[in-house]
């Protein structure tokens, strides 16, 4: 019979210097398959006699046990070496820098919408929302727009019948401005009282510089000794923030808004040619945004004293600024969810418009 310790230190060596799972299982089929070395040994337990098959057989088990000992634990070894290999093939590298081609891009509009929000929010000024579908009362008669305003005929405004009443003073209206916010903020809340009011508005109109919906801000301050010296300084440091430039020439124009007295267009520098328009220099003048001193009316529909506070107002499009801004030479593209122009004039996700950080310089047009 060959010799169990010389069988055991042989098989405990090869198992030692096995490289891989399936080497491992041939040395284990080898020592303990059905006609492995050890198993035949045990077999031949049959033919000893009492005294002998306990003596052997206690042997047999010992070495048995400590080869399937030595099989497992190189198993063990074996399984997470092969693990460990297969990750490192398999591994992603997470440091990878995007690919920018892949990662689209921010709309101009909503673009300058930060930029405005940045500019205001610097100034102390609040954000204020409202709902697109308004009653006529918040988006004209607490206006002081008078039922023959040609801004409330049909041609103009998009009018929505009121399921309870026929009468047509009770209609809605897909709201033609965001002074609604300004009316529903003044009723809410007592001076003083500073705000912007970003978001779409909607008028029947389409061409080159017009669409059906667009985007507008407007602002509103009321505090007892709010000036037009106020308004106009305000003004003038937005647009100097908002063109990034250290000097820009403005006038103000009279001009006419029901809500407010006086009101005024505000115009700023430029130069105008066939091919080029260029903010801040030069002779001619361009039409930016309308604005005025509240009107008393508009102050009494809201339950304030105009005896005691006064106000400024002002509103510009959101989508003309754009187009001033980044030479966007018509408006209808604005919507036309073209890939191609939007990557053109789109903004990177991650730049984001801060007054210390920067607007547009932040990461320009992703061109």
């Amino acid at each position: 019979m060959e010799n169990l310790e010389t069988l055991k230190i042989q098989t405990l060596e090869q198992i030692n210097q096995a490289q891989d799972i399936k080497a491992l299982e041939a040395i284990r089929v080898a020592a303990l398959g059905k006609k492995g070395s050890l198993t035949e040994q045990m077999k031949g337990l049959a033919g000893l006699d009492v005294e002998a098959k306990k003596q052997l057989g206690q042997q047999l088990n010992l070495v048995k046990g400590e080869i399937e000992q030595a099989l497992n634990s190189k198993k063990q070894a074996l399984t997470a070496k092969e693990l460990e290999e297969k990750l490192k093939t398999e591994k992603i590298d997470v440091t990878l820098p995007i690919r920018e081609e892949n990662i689209g891009r921010i709309h101009p509009v909503s673009k300058i919408y930060e930029e405005v929000v940045a500019i205001f929010g610097e100034m102390g000024f609040e954000v204020a929302d409202g709902p697109d579908i308004e009653d006529q009362f918040h988006n004209f008669n607490a206006l002081n727009t008078p039922a023959n305003h040609p801004a409330r005929q049909m041609q103009d405004t998009f009018y929505i019948p009121n399921p309870e009443s026929d009468n047509f003073d009770d209609s809605y209206v897909v709201r033609t401005q965001t002074s609604a916010v300004q009316i529903r903020t003044m009723e809410k809340k007592q001076p003083p009282i500073r705000i912007i009011a970003p978001g779409r508005t909607y008028r029947s109109d389409y061409d080159a510089t017009h669409t059906p919906m667009f985007h507008q801000v407007e602002g509103l301050v009321v505090d007892k000794v709010t000036t037009f010296a106020n308004l106009k300084g305000c003004l003038y440091d937005f647009v100097k923030a908002f063109f990034e430039l250290d000097d820009i020439p403005v006038r103000y124009r009279p001009s006419y808004f029901p809500f407010t007295e006086p009101s005024a267009e505000m115009d700023i520098g430029c130069k105008k040619s066939k091919t080029e328009l260029k903010i801040g220099a030069g002779n001619d003048w361009l039409e930016i945004l309308g604005c005025g001193m509240v009107h008393p009316n508009v102050l009494k529909a809201c339950g304030i004293d105009p005896e005691e506070y006064q106000g400024f107002a002002f509103g510009m499009g959101l989508d003309r600024l754009a187009m001033l801004k980044y030479g966007i030479p018509d408006l209808r593209t604005f919507f036309e969810a073209d890939v191609r122009w939007l990557k053109h004039y789109g903004f990177m996700p991650l730049d984001e418009s801060s007054m210390t950080g920067g607007l547009s310089n932040n990461g320009g047009l992703a061109r």
